[in-house]
């Protein structure tokens, strides 16, 4: 029994084997196969994220580059804009990179020392507020929209703390407050909101090229000082000055006060900063009587030596009763009207013209219509119903609007020979070898400025003050009580001349706009012939917008002989 026993059990050790040996080998096919599958499944799951950063990487090549640890943009924020150039080449408006600058208080190491670095070095920064937010440990703003050598000063302040990551472009206006009303802004985007910038917002930013503009910053900057010293000495309330060519229509300065720096970016809705040459829409005086003595002298009613006999000191029209200024002479001729700036003279005049045939004559030297100019910014002169008071008070600038640009415009026709011109505000834009329209005759024009230039010259004028040696300049006074809420105030006036020169042959028209000058008692004036006169109480156009004409150009009447040999010559 024992023996069967174990044979037995050497037969199942046997039999034992051979099943071990099968089973061994099935499970390394098993495990095989798995490795196999194993291995497959790492390829494809190598395969796919492979895949997925060649994806990545080829998105990233081709969109703006973007900073993903700091989860900041750092590309451009704004759209890019070509720069905009006065005459000179000399740079108004451009586009420069910009930063932001900030602080993450968690690579903060010694906060005293942050806090006195800034102190010490941006004594313009909030520090009691900057320390109330390292406090709180969260990441802000030290400071946004800086210029690059403000960006280098935080730089080398050597702190990691300090972010400097953001980087987008943004405009900037060199010259500050210089050209404000031509220029205008650009929002957040950089896209245009007022001014030129608006107006030629798409061809800033498609061009290749720049704007360049017919302004010229030097005689801007010299007529804007003159103007910002006569508003402190005649007290005003704004005022403004255009200088153009009569030639071509090109405006080489243009200036609007109060005016702003445009690199604040400050809310300009404030009637103050409105473009005074452009938008501003006024009343402006005697300038229109020169308008009633160029319409009766081509309409030929009248020669420049007609005797006007009898001319009462006041005469009534309807329910109004309209005076003279001063007591003036009885008796005066034509052009005498105009040199002592007789009211009822220029209704006489006008009145032999007759209605229709005035009318007809503002109109074709379009001081009614809204002007075609560059800027949006253009003021509409105001209907009114025409009549025989309308006549007679139009004739002397009462009642009547229109703007300064438009007034600077009929004046450089009549200056200009006759020739309808377009004012523009960009350079070369109208050719001086154009054959514009003739809109008065050679005649006309050169009888005109004869009696202009005496307007100046002759003791009798009311604008002795710009009769300045060597600049043979003419022009006109204009003297104009301001309406509010519908009544005349007569202590409140707008003043304005219109000047010419030099008259031999006119090339330049100087406009001066006073809006409420007062008194200057004080102010000593220089008079022609060398004499001073002082304790002036008068407000008239005389007593302060000529003397202001004669002083800018006594100052940029160099800069424009020297640019143009021909008024060189002249002068």
């Amino acid at each position: 029994m024992i023996k069967k026993n174990k044979k037995i059990t050497k037969n199942q050790k046997s039999f034992y084997f051979e099943d071990y040996e099968i089973k061994n080998y099935n499970t390394k096919s098993k495990n095989l196969n798995f490795s196999i599958k194993r291995l497959s499944l790492v390829f494809f799951i190598f395969l796919f994220f492979a895949t997925i950063y060649s994806f990545k990487i080829v998105y990233l090549s081709l969109i703006k580059e973007e900073n993903y640890f700091l989860n900041k943009y750092s590309g451009e924020k704004v759209v890019k804009r070509q720069d905009i150039l006065d005459r000179n080449n000399v740079i108004l408006a451009k586009n420069t990179e910009a930063y932001n600058v900030a602080v993450r208080p968690d690579l903060v190491k010694d906060k005293k020392k942050l806090l006195i670095n800034l102190t010490i070095n941006f004594p313009e920064l909030n520090i009691p507020e900057i320390k109330e937010n390292l406090e709180k440990g969260k990441f802000f703003y030290l400071k946004k929209k800086i210029s690059p050598l403000e960006r280098e000063k935080f730089w080398n302040l050597g702190e990691k703390s300090i972010d400097l990551s953001e980087v987008y472009e943004t405009r900037i206006y060199p010259q500050k407050s210089l050209f404000s009303h031509v220029l205008g802004q650009t929002n957040d985007k950089g896209e245009g909101i007022s001014g030129l910038e608006k107006s030629f917002n798409q061809i800033l930013k498609d061009s290749n090229n720049s704007l360049v503009l017919s302004l010229d910053s030097n005689l801007q900057f010299l007529i804007r000082e003159e103007l910002m010293e006569s508003n402190k000495i005649f007290k005003t309330v704004g005022s403004a000055a255009l200088l153009m060519n009569v030639n071509n229509g090109e405006i080489l300065s243009l200036v609007s006060l109060p005016d702003s720096d445009l690199n604040k970016r400050i809310n300009l809705d404030d009637p103050k900063y409105l473009n005074k040459v452009t938008m501003g829409v006024y009343e402006l005086g005697s300038v229109f009587k020169t308008f009633a003595l160029v319409a009766g002298l081509e309409k030929k009613v009248i020669e420049y030596d007609t005797k006007f006999r009898d001319l009462k000191n006041q005469i009534r029209c309807g329910k109004y009763i309209i005076k003279e200024h001063d007591k003036l002479p009885k008796d005066l001729t034509s052009e005498q009207i105009l040199i002592v700036s007789s009211n009822i003279g220029a209704i006489r005049i006008a009145q032999k013209v007759g209605l229709e045939s005035y009318k007809n004559f503002l109109h074709s030297i379009e001081l009614f219509n809204k002007i075609d100019f560059e800027l949006d910014e253009v003021g509409t002169p105001l209907k009114f119903n025409w009549g025989k008071c309308k006549l007679a008070t139009s004739s002397y600038g009462h009642g009547i609007t229109t703007t300064l640009l438009q007034l600077a415009k009929a004046y450089a026709i009549i200056g200009n020979g006759g020739f309808k011109i377009n004012p523009t505000i960009i350079k070369d834009k109208n050719s001086l070898n154009e054959k514009n329209e003739k809109i008065i005759s050679s005649n006309t024009s050169d009888i005109i400025n004869q009696i202009l230039r005496k307007v100046v010259s002759e003791d009798a004028g009311t604008a002795n003050f710009a009769n300045i040696s060597g600049y043979d300049i003419g022009g006109k006074t204009g003297t104009a009580y301001k309406s509010i809420n519908g009544v005349y105030d007569r202590n409140k006036k707008r003043n304005t001349f219109v000047s010419l020169f030099p008259m031999v042959k006119p090339k330049y028209l100087l406009l001066v706009m006073l809006d409420e000058p007062k008194p200057a008692p004080n102010y000593v004036y220089s008079n022609p012939n060398g004499t001073k006169h002082t304790g002036e109480w008068r407000s008239t156009s005389g007593w302060n917008t000529v003397e202001v004409a004669g002083k800018i150009i006594r100052k940029i009447g160099p800069i424009l002989a020297i640019n143009t040999l021909q008024v060189a010559s002249n002068f």
